[in-house]
């Protein structure tokens, strides 16, 4: 299975975690998502309302951009 990529490291909240929610809406049960998200509000803001709404979600991880993290989360079955 391959793994889906949603960079919302370009906007602001509250519109990042509306688009994570309408992505995940499209795909499949089980199949991942990673997310490209900048430091800061995206970062502390988007995890915490995907926990609180049930998803696993990978600890952030700093890619080779300035700045911007990744997380993983994945479509309840």
């Amino acid at each position: 299975m391959s793994t889906a990529t949603l960079d919302i490291s370009q906007d602001q909240c509250p519109i990042t975690f509306v688009k994570v929610k309408l992505h995940l809406e499209q795909m499949q049960p089980g199949e991942p998502l990673l997310i490209l998200l900048r430091e800061g509000e995206p970062l502390l803001n988007v995890p915490r309302s995907l926990l609180e709404e049930g998803y696993l979600v990978t600890p952030p991880q700093a890619t080779e951009q300035p700045g911007v993290y990744c997380i993983v989360t994945r479509k309840p079955l």
